[in-house]
């Protein structure tokens, strides 16, 4: 498939003409819908005016955003500093970290994680294919397995008994890329314990569960959790404008006050990104999307593992929250061999960088319930077919056009 335009707020189309729901969402960029009329205005309407800034002058969308997010982000996050994607999110947090206290640079990680591939990141992420080319990563830098509290704990406790304390934890709250891993409700309670114990910066990379994907705000807040350092990325722009942001307490960025040149970025915090993520915000309270998100995940949760039941020897697991959901299978090739097989159905899906052995559902959080329902329904019939394998090739992705044209 070589894609060509959006077909709507939740679809593709290719340069055939066909449509595609998108049930990927761009790893998660789409969280609006594709090409929101909202976002796209603000961005639009900036570009007019003044699409990047002089870098010295006072620039008012900057400072209207890191405002918009100290009132948004959980209780503490007052800063933020403005990068152009989750990487570069993330090695802010890093570097803040490592400079608010040069006596704790030990920063300790989970396996299964993913962060980025700039340095910093690629030496907080857990994959081995991706860290060995590149020879030794940064220093300090420990792994634990996710969700493991007495595991964190041993890690913590060594590293103070050999001098090297523990600055930071660095987390998602659900691990995306590792899976779609949901922790159990009292992990992340339990890590903030053991930071507050230790004297250890809790950073969460909600780079792919914020902005509404999990069905409130920032993923952090089922838990009644609230980091010291939040990176953003991915759907803070809007799916139009890349964005990043990191947030965090101003006893941590009061360190680059004296020095702001210490940490910066040329295009972050640009004026086009600003309006992006500002217009977002906007999109995101006005139409209740994390509310949506929460519904519609518990709707499509249901109707995938209605889909799977009598299936239990192809697919291992359904797990997810909100509209970040995931169906883990028995071996690479099937998950892979599905994902074929949706796309010739209409739907767009994909496996995480664990393999195709998990295959990820990430919708738009504007998904209708005519589209949701119309995924699982095709689920069951790839799944059944796999079972029945038949060189005929349903209709349902015609069917589906025909209606979703009738109904916009």
């Amino acid at each position: 498939m070589v894609e060509w335009a959006d077909a709507g707020p939740n679809s593709y189309r290719d340069v055939t003409g066909r449509e595609y729901i998108d049930c990927l969402g761009g790893f998660g960029i789409f969280n609006v819908g594709h090409r929101n009329p909202k976002v796209v205005k603000a961005v639009t309407d900036q570009l007019r005016r003044q699409p990047l800034h002089s870098q010295d002058l006072l620039d008012p969308l900057r400072a209207m955003l890191a405002k918009a997010l100290a009132m948004l982000a959980p209780p503490g996050l007052e800063f933020s500093f403005f990068c152009n994607s989750g990487t570069e999110a993330v090695e802010g947090a890093l570097k803040l970290a490592r400079a608010y206290d040069p006596f704790k640079q030990t920063i300790v990680a989970a396996t299964k994680g993913f962060h980025g591939k700039s340095y910093g990141s690629l030496s907080a992420s857990a994959k081995a294919e991706f860290r060995r080319p590149f020879g030794p990563m940064l220093p300090n830098i420990e792994h634990v397995p996710f969700n493991d509290l007495p595991a964190l704990r041993d890690m913590m406790t060594s590293c103070k008994a050999v001098g090297e304390d523990v600055g930071a934890v660095l987390l998602e709250p659900i691990q995306g890329e590792g899976g779609v891993n949901v922790p159990d409700d009292e992990y992340l309670p339990g890590v903030r314990a053991l930071c507050d114990e230790f004297g250890a910066l809790l950073i969460l990379d909600e780079v792919q569960t914020g902005m509404g994907r999990t069905g409130k705000m920032f993923c952090c807040q089922h838990y009644g959790v609230a980091p010291d350092l939040m990176c953003l990325a991915k759907a803070f722009g809007g799916g139009v404008v890349p964005a990043g942001a990191v947030i965090g307490r101003r006893e941590i960025f009061s360190r680059l006050f004296d020095n702001p040149f210490l940490h910066t970025s040329t295009f972050g915090g640009n004026p086009l990104a600003c309006a992006a993520a500002l217009a977002t915000i906007n999109v995101l309270i006005e139409d209740k999307l994390p509310q949506r998100a929460a519904t519609m995940g518990v709707r499509m949760l249901a109707g995938i593992r209605a889909a799977v039941a009598g299936h239990e020897d192809l697919v291992v697991d359904v797990r997810g929250k909100g509209l970040m959901m995931a169906l883990e299978f028995r071996d690479h090739e099937t998950g892979f061999e599905l994902a074929k097989r949706m796309l010739d159905r209409g739907v767009l899906v994909s496996g995480t960088l664990v393999n195709a052995r998990v295959i990820r559902v990430e919708p738009p959080l504007t998904i209708t319930e005519q589209e949701a329902d119309y995924v699982c329904q095709a689920l069951g019939e790839t799944l059944q077919e796999m079972h029945h394998p038949s060189p005929v090739i349903l209709s349902g992705g015609a069917e589906r056009r025909s209606r979703r044209t009738t109904e916009r």
